[in-house]
């Protein structure tokens, strides 16, 4: 089974997603219970690649690599090559956790067409697997591509109001994404001596003339998908029109602009990477405070989550072209802790509404007396997601701004943001939380097994903060071989 693998994580939920609507004609309960089975199966080949290679420290190269193999007959350089490693690894890893949970949760907050529902979303976890884990350009594409789909019609068919105007902008904007990045894989076929598509074989061998072209092409793509500012706009409305568990898995979705970043990037494109870093760097901080100064603004708490995902995203694109270990590090480490910080508060969300009715922050009042357990679990996922040293999400920003200080002190700047994140979520807990309840007010609090299930979120938000060589040992050693093979600057 080792020797495939990564063929298994990939296909194993595409195959399960294909059998769970059928399935679902017969027992919509057997569907869902297939589903988790498949997912907790997912979960534990996940966490096996990842201990394997934590032991062994080899966070810098490819583990369990299967090809290349033609799959295109008569296409030069078009192969199935897949494999791991310490920015991979994290991903894949809290994917897998991320898809279990929302399953889980999907109990409670979907009740039409659940065999659809379960099947898009295992497929919609394959082809994420399939992203994280290629090697070839060509593959890479095609997974980034088709994984859109099945989120198209999660938004659309079990979304809000708005749900069809949210999905086609969505559909729309990273449609187009695939379009620049496809261009630049192209380019670099056409133009690379050696006719290939394989990653691990175009390092080091891209002409200096021609990565700032590519570079331009890659930060168009990836940053629509990421999202920074101004590629940003689909986001919002994606993620408030979506159901609160399909916004955990959107929030795993656009991992892939950042994932690219640095593949591709930083990896592909050393000389430009470090020569318009700053620029990066630029666009980093306009989208950090972008996305929270807007946030601070909003009435909605859900609109708020994802302007704050926004922010958060800016975190990672300084820390990865800051080229230094520490912001290349903390640039991994505040995707895997953005998953599920962002994720748990997408889905209190979720369950808000189905409480009150309502996100509306000005309608919301009195939850420590009406649902003193979820109130419990929203204070907790609101420090997550501020960064209080409480969770490792204090240590992946920690890290980045490091990294942005040791380039340049003005990077300083940056520490801003944290604190406006505080500001804003300090104020929604006063009002949702602190006030006292309208005299018509029930009690009425979430169960025990969903209150499991949110708990579970903050499980790696400690244990790496705890221990943080559980995510460090992964990242650190491909975060120095990539600065070694950046430029001085």
């Amino acid at each position: 089974m080792v020797d495939y693998l990564i063929s298994i994580i990939i296909f194993l939920p595409i195959t399960a997603g294909l059998l769970t609507y059928p399935i679902s004609k017969a027992s919509k309960r057997g569907a869902r219970l297939f589903a988790l089975a498949v997912a907790l199966i997912e979960l534990c080949l996940g966490l096996y690649a990842y201990s394997d290679i934590l032991s062994k420290g080899t966070g810098a190269q490819y583990n369990f690599v299967e090809g290349p193999v033609a799959w295109i007959p008569g296409f030069k350089g078009i192969d199935y090559y897949v494999g791991i490693d310490g920015l991979s690894g994290p991903l894949v890893l809290i994917s897998a956790l991320l898809t279990v949970l929302v399953i889980v949760s999907s109990k409670d907050l979907i009740s039409k067409n659940q065999g659809a529902y379960y099947s898009l979303a295992l497929l919609f976890e394959g082809f994420m697997m399939g992203a994280y884990t290629s090697l070839n350009m060509v593959l890479f594409y095609v997974f980034w591509d088709i994984v859109l789909l099945p989120m198209f019609f999660l938004i659309g068919i079990w979304g809000g109001p708005r749900r069809k105007y949210a999905a086609i902008k969505f559909l729309l904007f990273t449609f187009t994404a695939g379009v620049f990045i496809l261009l630049a894989f192209i380019s670099i076929y056409i133009l690379v001596p050696g006719n290939t598509f394989n990653i691990p074989e175009l390092v080091g061998k891209i002409p200096l003339t021609l990565q700032p072209l590519l570079a331009l092409l890659f930060f168009i793509g990836f940053g629509i998908k990421l999202p920074a500012v101004p590629f940003h706009s689909w986001l919002p409305d994606a993620q408030v029109e979506a159901p609160a568990p399909i916004s955990v898995l959107l929030a795993g979705l656009f991992k892939t602009g950042s994932y690219g970043f640095i593949r591709f990037s930083l990896v592909l494109l050393p000389n430009a990477s470090a020569e318009f870093g700053w620029a990066y760097i630029a666009f980093g901080i306009v989208t950090m405070f972008y996305g929270a100064i807007v946030a601070m603004r909003q009435k909605d708490i859900k609109k708020m989550i994802a302007l704050t995902s926004i922010s958060h995203m800016g975190f990672v694109l300084v820390g990865a072209f800051s080229g230094t270990v520490a912001g290349i590090s903390g640039a991994i480490f505040e995707m895997f802790t953005h998953a599920a910080s962002i994720g748990v508060m997408f889905m209190l969300s979720g369950y808000l509404y189905e409480l009150r009715g309502t996100n509306d922050i000005a309608v919301i009042k009195g939850l420590k007396f009406t649902s003193p357990r979820f109130a419990t679990l929203l204070v907790l996922g609101s420090m997550a997601a501020m960064g209080i040293p409480l969770f490792s999400s204090f240590l992946a920003k920690y890290l980045v701004i490091l990294g942005a200080i040791q380039v340049n002190l003005i990077y300083a700047v940056i520490v801003i943001i944290p604190v406006i994140i505080v500001a804003y979520l300090l104020w929604m807990i006063r009002r949702t939380i602190m006030t006292q309840p309208e005299s018509t007010a029930k009690h009425h609090d979430i169960g025990t097994i969903p209150t499991l299930a949110l708990m579970i979120y903050f499980i790696p938000l400690i244990a790496t903060l705890v221990v943080p060589w559980l995510l460090l040992g992964m990242t650190d050693p491909l975060a120095e071989a990539l600065v070694k093979m950046l430029p001085a600057r």
